[in-house]
């Protein structure tokens, strides 16, 4: 996964802070509104979040942690294996079961014993 830099991340957030402290002031002002707004969806595509509120949370995240723990949070660093390298996983035998055994369809995929009609 690509991490931003975090020093575009403590811009972006200062620039939304500052244009949430405007917008509060006055609320009728709709220039101070758009770019308030503006400023929390650039938040939300450089966190890769849905909502600024989520995309806030996200970024003061990450400028307080660094960047193998954050990794480590959200579940992408490989496993570790005896010899401390990373793992590779390996495909295992049975018709539409994952890793985990759970179903196929659970994860997104066609259920067992179908084929996808996508491109026909």
């Amino acid at each position: 996964m690509l991490l931003p830099a975090k020093n575009e991340v403590a811009r972006h957030l200062r620039r939304y802070r500052t244009w949430e402290r405007v917008m509060l002031a006055s609320p009728t002002d709709r220039a101070a509104r758009d770019s308030f707004e503006d400023s929390g969806y650039t938040l939300c595509v450089l966190m890769g979040k849905r909502c600024a509120r989520e995309a806030v949370a996200a970024a003061e995240r990450y400028l307080q942690t660094s960047p193998s723990s954050r990794l480590q949070e959200q579940g992408d660093r490989p496993e570790q294996g005896a010899a401390g390298k990373p793992r590779k996983d390996r495909a295992r035998k049975g018709a539409g079961k994952t890793r985990t055994g759970e179903s196929r369809s659970a994860t997104g995929g066609p259920p067992p014993g179908r084929r996808s009609t996508a491109g026909r």
